[in-house]
């Protein structure tokens, strides 16, 4: 996994410790929180003019995307609430073969959360702002009863400019196509489900939230159309992902269990809790179909990236099983992954 992008800044002398209702009120310390907190944090030529949205330029084809961020714990091993809501946004816009340029920032703060905490997080979301040179141009802020809201929520909606080589679409699989993933699967939903069930290991499980966009891009730039389909595997994790293939083509998705990149921690934790792998959420990775043609260049340069530990290809598409997704087991049988039909970690992302 590459290096975590990190950002600090003085914290500003703030003449309060923690969140009131009165800083969602839209008065003078809703005022203050913001002057202080945000505008001064994130200023730029968009969010200075501090207007209902902002107005901008810009030219070529735009993707827009948009996510809500209900994480529990709020910090996490590997990161926190706030740059989990900046990457999954620009990855969202990444699979969509855009580069991200734009986003919106909505928090939903609980009364009784510390300043300091607050500050952490703005830091995280301004350090990926920084690194990727994505602005934050407007926003929102409510505070909530103490109770409801469980310190923090946080929406982030995003706009991007799609590469001219990307051709993006789930209509272009055809039977023959490979499955990649770009690293190890289920770090981030272990690494949460660990922490909440106080399980530990030898080495440390860390999330692997970040913008894996940027190598996603440049998988576009170096085999354009022959990239077919992008997809972050989150909520539900890459059998969903699969799944929603397979769902809207009459054709079927294989996957041999034995080529599943997924850390040893992750594992033990995967049976330690009775999950499966592949339903487990993930932050910081993607699936790519790819066309068999330059599906072994394909791997060999994200094998080449630091961010795309254990990327491997780990089936294809066939016509086998029309509409599903079929496991492969070491030992050859076959399983049918279908959709899970409830929440196995809630509150994961």
């Amino acid at each position: 996994m590459g290096k975590k992008i990190s950002f600090s800044c003085p914290m500003p002398e703030f003449d309060f410790d923690t969140i009131t209702l009165a800083h969602g009120s839209g008065g003078l310390l809703t005022n203050k929180l913001l002057d202080q907190g945000v505008f001064s944090l994130f200023s730029n030529e968009y969010l200075d003019r501090q207007h209902d949205g902002a107005v901008f330029y810009n030219e070529g084809k735009l993707a827009f995307s948009t996510d809500s961020f209900v994480v529990s714990p709020i910090f996490f091993p590997g990161g926190n609430i706030g740059d989990l809501s900046m990457n999954g946004t620009m990855n969202d816009l990444a699979m969509c073969g855009a580069v991200p340029k734009f986003i919106s920032l909505g928090l939903i703060i609980e009364e009784g959360l510390s300043v300091r905490e607050l500050w952490k997080i703005l830091e995280s979301i301004k350090g990926i702002s920084d690194a990727f040179d994505v602005q934050v141009v407007t926003g929102d802020t409510k505070v909530v009863e103490r109770g409801k809201g469980d310190k923090i929520f946080i929406n982030t909606s995003g706009i991007g400019v799609v590469k001219k080589q990307a051709n993006i679409g789930i209509e272009r699989i055809k039977e023959g196509d490979r499955i990649l993933v770009s690293g190890n699967i289920a770090t981030h939903g272990m690494t949460i489900m660990s922490v909440r069930k106080g399980l530990e290991f030898q080495t440390a499980l860390e999330s692997d939230t970040q913008y894996i966009g940027d190598t996603a891009l440049e998988l576009i730039d170096n085999f354009g159309s022959d990239i077919k389909f992008l997809r972050d595997p989150t909520r539900g994790g890459l059998a969903t992902v699969l799944n929603e293939i397979a769902g809207k083509l009459e054709l079927s998705i294989e996957i041999e269990e034995a080529l599943l990149p997924i850390l040893h921690e992750s594992k033990s934790a995967c049976e330690l809790l009775g999950l499966d792998p592949i339903y487990v959420a993930n932050e910081g990775l993607f699936v790519a179909v790819v066309s068999p043609e330059i599906s072994g260049e394909a791997l060999d340069f994200l094998k080449q990236n630091e961010k795309c530990e254990g990327a491997a290809f780990i089936g294809s598409v066939t016509s086998a099983y029309p509409k599903k997704v079929v496991v492969k087991s070491a030992i050859g049988g076959r399983r049918i992954a279908s959709m899970l039909p409830g929440e196995q970690l809630p509150r994961i992302c």
